[in-house]
């Protein structure tokens, strides 16, 4: 999976289409990631104690990574990433830039 925590990336499809936003968790299991703003649902909570009010929760649910797009830091688009070798560590590399992640 390529996409981390705290990248910033594009929604490509969706109902959310268009919109940016910082990956708060990534779900590598699922192949899935909750970006911040996006794919909003609302949750209703059961009042806990006697005398307190329930509630409406917005919570931002998980996104395909096939329909997010990681959004390059230097030319500011949505790009497609490969891996390159600099000393001992692996990087990750914009394609149309060259620029690292």
């Amino acid at each position: 999976m390529n996409i981390k925590i705290g990248d910033t990336v594009k929604i490509m499809s969706g109902k959310d289409r268009g919109k940016t936003g910082k990956v708060t968790k990534a779900l590598p299991v699922e192949l899935k990631v909750v970006v911040e703003g996006a794919n909003i649902r609302k949750k209703h909570s059961r009042p806990k104690k006697q005398g307190q009010k329930g509630q409406i929760i917005q919570m931002s649910m998980p996104v395909d990574i096939s329909n997010v797009s990681i959004m390059c830091s230097s030319c500011k688009k949505p790009v497609r990433i490969s891996k390159k070798v600099v000393g001992k560590k692996r990087v990750r590399v914009c394609n149309k830039c060259g620029g690292e992640l």
